[in-house]
């Protein structure tokens, strides 16, 4: 006989509306076969999977009761969102995911109509959600609207300003709290379900409604009662703040409770205006390996679907972010002013070790990035010396807060800027493509790019010895190999240095190119320079360098608009020192998924794609086509 089908219900399954035809007990098996089949593929293919995993019964209770997609669905930051994505048409497409031309590994309007709202960033469901309600109320539609949120994007200030707007509106949105690590709550069993049923329901609705009316015309009665419901409801449901907030909260429930929560969910999209539910669920539920270790199985690479044991990858050195959580380590251990201050980020940006060696030191201030930088800010005031570890493209968020808290008050805080240029696979949303650009417009920064590991070690004492603001961004992955000093070194700041001498053309490298800038240098017998400062620049370098060349060739790995380049050619300009000048960096567009590799050639910035445009500039150039380099 042939093997029967691994998934015979999920086969079945090309449209969300299919699920509405189900019972209860087709969607728990429907459950157990999607989260098989999402660990097979992202065993396969790598990705985000505990949040997944624990989001699958919530994600067919959804589609099951919601008319998705004239009622819309929005998922916060979107690791959870894999679920959804197998069970809106895109099933035979995970093979492909996270992959040049592939599914994105984050919900993304342009590829389905079921991803209502693009995301990467967590935090952002519950405003746009909002925004969408508000736009079916102005255009006359019944359709409704949720927001699904974990407990962790919660901790923004974002999603509580949005909160805050919502319950003062009439509009009819469901913010959904997926709480996978009992941070509110661990009330979870037959009572809370029963309630959350019961507060969910018409009937309590409909008398809650008219008890407002009857005892309205008593206003002390009213008050009495009102007092007594929420303090009836606070010793049961920790839900006094949604409901201060203007939501209706019920819960928390099981969010493995299929039953649960389809019927509470169905009552609740018959309610109107602001409703909160809070689920408590379990982060990466049905695969042991991933529920005994959630953190290690977030963002995974290849692993083995039946034991969890993760692809051996060859050593190749340490990572920029190793290099970092390394030399924090040592510095911490020689000035016990050091702070290590992230947002959320301890495993990502290398803070594990500091965390557990230096706990009084460390602060995870949660994903709060404003917080992060002007909590940095307070302490410098106060003679301490923060390090705000973070990525380029979670910066954005505190640039307001990096101009107004650090930079204007000249206060020493050093931000060590994680992912900088192109990081690949989790695609726009995370690449840390314009840090250079936002970093040097702003006064007093000091702006660093190392070249290798030992060059990022250097700088990062420098930049935390200065006397006020500093930034050293360095990309994700590994470096060239160089070896790394142990000696806490400073660098010269504003100073650049020759590693190759040659003539005509001079290749001004900014950061981590400098080892394709070399590759290229060899076909043109062209000056490298390694720059290492965006700003200040080393002027007595560029001057040197245009006064002894024909051409001036700018790397770097940061978008050419106002970044790196852009600062050769203004500083030039000011000297009235003008010259053929390439800038060669980041296109003016958002790249898509990839490995950072094959961003890197797409955007020209490899040896080989080096060598072209500068013989390309040459041939068509005025000014550069009497360059002969014969």
């Amino acid at each position: 006989m042939p093997d029967a089908p691994l998934h015979p219900l999920l086969d079945t399954i090309d449209d969300p509306s299919q699920l509405r035809d189900l019972s209860v007990p087709e969607l728990v098996q429907l459950a157990a076969e999607v989260r098989g089949f999402l660990i097979q593929t992202v065993s396969e293919t790598g990705g985000h999977l505990s949040a997944g995993l624990g989001t699958v019964e919530l994600t067919l209770a959804l589609h099951h009761v919601f008319d998705t997609p004239e009622d819309r669905l929005v998922w916060d930051v979107g690791h959870q969102s894999y679920p959804h994505k197998i069970l809106t048409g895109r099933r035979q497409l995970m093979g492909s995911l996270r992959q040049q031309g592939g599914l994105s590994g984050f919900p993304n309007r342009g590829e389905s109509p079921y991803d209502t709202f693009g995301v990467g960033h967590s935090s952002t469901s519950i405003s746009a959600a909002l925004g969408m309600a508000i736009a079916a109320r102005q255009q006359g539609s019944d359709r409704r609207v949720v927001a699904v949120i974990g407990d962790g994007a919660l901790t923004a200030g974002m999603a509580f300003e949005a909160l805050n707007h919502a319950g003062d509106l009439d509009a009819n949105l469901l913010v959904v709290l997926n709480d996978n690590d009992m941070s509110i709550s661990a009330n979870v069993g037959g009572l809370s379900n029963y309630l959350a049923k019961i507060l969910s329901g018409k009937l309590y609705s409909s008398m809650r409604q008219g008890s407002k009316k009857v005892l309205g015309v008593m206003p002390s009665v009213w008050e009495l009662a009102r007092r007594a419901e929420e303090h009836m409801k606070g010793m049961v449901i920790p839900g006094t703040l949604f409901e201060e907030l203007g939501f209706n909260y019920i819960g928390p429930i099981d969010g493995h409770d299929m039953d649960t929560l389809t019927k509470t969910l169905a009552n609740l999209r018959s309610l109107q205006g602001p409703q909160f539910l809070h689920i408590v669920t379990t982060k990466g539920k049905g695969f042991e390996p991933a529920e005994e270790n959630p953190c290690t199985y977030h963002g995974v690479g290849r692993f083995n679907p039946e034991s969890g044991k993760m692809e051996n990858r060859p050593a190749s050195g340490p990572t920029y972010t190793q290099v970092f959580g390394d030399w924090l380590c040592d510095m911490a251990s020689r000035d016990e002013r050091l702070m290590g201050i992230t947002p959320a980020m301890r495993e990502g940006s290398g803070m594990v070790r500091f965390s557990e060696q230096f706990p009084r030191q460390y602060f995870d201030v949660g994903i709060a990035e404003q917080h992060a930088v002007t909590l940095a800010a307070g302490m410098a005031c106060d003679d301490l010396k923060p390090v705000v570890a973070i990525y380029s493209t979670f910066l954005q968020r505190a640039y307001d807060q990096l101009i107004h808290d650090v930079a204007l008050q000249n206060l020493p805080v050093l931000f060590a800027i994680d992912r900088a240029g192109v990081v690949g696979p989790d695609g726009p949303t995370h690449a840390g493509s314009f840090d250079l650009s936002y970093l040097r417009a702003i006064p007093n920064m000091v702006v660093m790019a190392p070249a290798d590991e030992n060059e990022c070690r250097q700088m990062l004492t420098t930049g935390f010895r200065h006397t006020g603001p500093a930034a050293v961004r360095y990309p994700r992955g590994t470096g060239p190999g160089v070896a790394i000093q142990p000696a806490l070194t400073e660098l010269p700041i504003g100073k650049g240095e020759i590693r190759r001498k040659g003539r005509r053309i001079a290749l001004l490298s900014f950061g981590s190119l400098l080892s394709e800038a070399m590759i290229a240098a060899e076909h043109f017998d062209a000056t490298v320079a390694n720059m290492r400062f965006i700003k200040p620049l080393d002027e007595a370098l560029l001057l040197d360098l245009a006064n002894g060349h024909d051409v001036l060739v700018t790397l770097e790995d940061n978008v050419v608009m106002g970044g790196a380049g852009s600062a050769v050619n203004e500083a030039l300009l000011a000297r009235q020192r003008p010259m053929p000048i390439l800038n060669l960096g980041l296109p003016d567009r958002f790249q898509d998924q990839a490995s950072r590799d094959e961003l890197l050639t797409e955007a020209g910035l490899d040896s080989g794609a080096i060598i072209a445009a500068v013989e390309a500039f040459l041939d068509h150039e005025p000014l550069a086509k009497h360059i002969t380099l014969a």
